[in-house]
């Protein structure tokens, strides 16, 4: 875990903005859930997976109940609608917050860190399989990423995912393994496909796929998902060895990689669909789909590729008050009041000083108040460049008007 500094959380907020911009303009509404939730809602995620069984911050709290912090946002999203049962479907549902998992950090990779995401709840359809996939690879491109590369492939029917399991089982078992592999073998086969160990290889490449399992139902399914992302012309790849970190997937599943990140770790988000989640947390048998999508991944590809910068913007106009910052109290709130973003100097600093800070500020003016300003009651207005102009006094009273006309 680390501390995020003013100079990171200005892209985190645009960021942030952006994918609020992309969910709000296709009818998804925020949702907010606790850090903090009963331990059930996340072992429902599958007590095979990694997340449940080593990475989970879950602890007994001063009433004696086992909880854990959010590792996730999916589950925490479908106990909400388990629990308040929203009465128009689809319920369409973006989030941005973080995340809490004890693993190995990596670069791009914390204990704690933040995702952005949507999830949709009440409808069973592939056409919005599309629409879930198409707001990502929007949201990517927004950004100015061009190096995104979309992989997906489908789980199946309930039935299939368990025939195919069988199958793993049986080619596994026949196949030689790593310690770690048989460890994982014994828990879950279809984890065993996301072994990137060398040992493992082999027989990962030779596993059977889940398409020779697919049911007509799936099949059609996942030939409509693919066919919408080629009529909106979303390049994709199927990859039949992709089976996403989380038990609860059925059917479509989807994953972003970062084609500048390292091939062990260029996953920037994925997801997919979760029919039968909100069933296992006490709700209404409800289809489901969404993704999330890493903030800390997404930046360092953006970084990679040069795009969506820090460019932090600077204030407006420095307030220099030489006659004991009154006057600075008074045009800084007016300034603030009309629309500019304003800073300036404390302490009774020399003009000198303050000027120092008004140049380390970045802002375009400052604005000038000495005792003569005071006594014509009026201000210096200095542009700051050094081919911006000359410095102009204006009447106090049309300060802000001059700046709004000039601006």
């Amino acid at each position: 875990m680390r501390d995020i500094l003013p100079a990171d959380t200005a892209r985190w907020r645009r960021l942030n903005a952006v994918f609020a911009e992309i969910a709000g303009s296709a009818g998804y509404g925020q949702v907010i859930t606790p850090l903090l939730e009963d331990i059930g809602v996340f072992t429902r995620i599958g007590d095979a997976t990694d997340v449940v069984t080593k990475e989970m911050y879950d602890f007994r709290d001063k009433g004696d109940r086992h909880v854990s912090l959010r590792p996730e946002m999916t589950a925490s999203v479908c106990r909400s609608f388990a629990q308040h049962r929203p009465a128009a479907l689809p319920w369409k549902v973006w989030y941005t917050g973080s995340n809490f998992r004890y693993e190995k950090p990596q670069r791009g990779r914390f204990r704690q860190f933040d995702q952005v995401g949507i999830e949709v709840l009440g409808v069973d359809d592939a056409h919005l399989d599309v629409e879930v996939i198409a707001l990502a690879w929007e949201f990517y491109a927004a950004l100015g990423l061009t190096e995104v590369n979309l992989i997906v492939n489908s789980l199946g029917e309930p039935e299939d995912r368990a025939a195919y399991v069988e199958a793993l089982r049986t080619h596994f078992e026949s196949s030689d393994l790593t310690e770690q592999g048989r460890a994982t073998l014994a828990k879950n086969p279809l984890r065993v496909l996301d072994s990137k160990r060398e040992g493992d290889a082999a027989a990962v490449a030779a596993a059977p796929t889940i398409a020779d399992f697919y049911s007509s139902e799936a099949a059609q399914h996942f030939a409509t998902v693919q066919s919408g992302l080629q009529r909106l012309g979303i390049p994709y790849t199927v990859e039949p060895k992709l089976v996403r970190g989380l038990d609860y997937y059925r059917r479509t599943i989807f994953e972003f990689q970062g084609g500048t990140l390292d091939s062990a770790q260029n996953a920037l988000g994925g997801g997919g669909r979760y029919d039968g989640l909100v069933e296992a947390l006490g709700g209404p048998a409800t289809p489901g789909i969404g993704f999330a999508l890493g903030v800390d991944r997404t930046l360092l590809a953006c970084e990679d590729e040069g795009v969506f910068g820090d460019d932090t913007a600077p204030v407006d106009v420095f307030v220099v008050d030489v006659v004991g910052g009154q006057e600075a109290v008074a045009i800084t709130a007016e300034l603030r009041a009309a629309g500019f973003s304003a800073d300036r100097g404390y302490d009774n600093r020399s003009m000198k000083a303050q000027m120092k800070l008004a140049n380390r500020s970045a802002a375009p003016l400052a604005i000038i108040v000495g005792e003569e300003e005071v006594a014509s009651d009026s201000v210096i207005v200095r542009p700051m460049a050094r081919d911006a102009g000359d410095q102009q006094r204006i009447s106090r009273s049309d300060l802000i008007s001059h700046l709004k006309e000039t601006s």
